[in-house]
């Protein structure tokens, strides 16, 4: 296919954080019980606010948020293999690229200070401080290539959640699941390509 643009989630896709913030979730719901059957899975690609004010009582918010910011501080953020090199590529190869992230601006900071690579290869980011609606709301996506004047039909988005998953499809983006976080037979069914890591994106997509 033809496209100008690619727009990548974050977690599960560019870095291998995914199990970190499963175990985090699934940690919360049993101090904070919300009822909900694998929660960890069901709100993977909601920016935060959505998650607190949907599943929390107000006045747990700030001791979630704390534990939050104490792992974020303290985790060890690593790409998953093959991110660097494909980055460098797509921009040799003149293609503009965005990370389209339901994490805050403070997060993508630090990630940004210990990763700094990850911010020199990107050309554009969007976090949750971006945007009103959480994914599978595509906002975020069509900000992300609205930034370089891509319509629909010319960019891609790389996904490993459902959510973010449909939100790409919603925004008329070509859609690469990467199967690093549910199973390949669920993201075969809501991309037009799935992978099984980001590594394969090179081989598997011209350009």
């Amino acid at each position: 296919m033809e496209f100008k643009t690619v727009l990548f989630d974050l977690d599960g896709v560019l870095i291998d954080t995914e199990g970190v913030y499963s175990r985090f979730w699934s940690d919360i719901d049993r101090e904070y019980p919300t009822g909900i059957a694998d929660f960890a899975s069901v709100i993977k690609g909601s920016t935060l606010a959505s998650i607190l004010n949907t599943y929390f009582d107000k006045a747990d918010h700030a001791a979630i948020v704390a534990r939050l910011t104490d792992l974020e501080q303290n985790m060890d953020y690593q790409l998953f293999a093959g991110v660097e090199d494909l980055l460098g590529r797509l921009r040799r190869a003149g293609k503009k690229t965005a990370i389209v992230t339901s994490s805050n601006r403070a997060k993508m900071r630090r990630l940004f200070d210990r990763l700094p690579v990850l911010e020199q290869l990107t050309d554009g980011l969007v976090t949750d401080e971006d945007v009103s609606a959480s994914k599978p709301d595509p906002e975020g996506y069509l900000k992300g290539a609205a930034m370089f004047g891509t319509p629909a039909g010319q960019f891609i988005v790389c996904e490993d959640s459902y959510a973010g998953l449909e939100a790409g499809r919603r925004a008329g983006a070509y859609v690469v699941g990467i199967a690093t976080t549910n199973p390949r037979t669920e993201v075969e069914k809501r991309a037009h390509l799935t992978l099984d890591t980001i590594t394969g994106f090179a081989d598997a997509v011209e350009f």
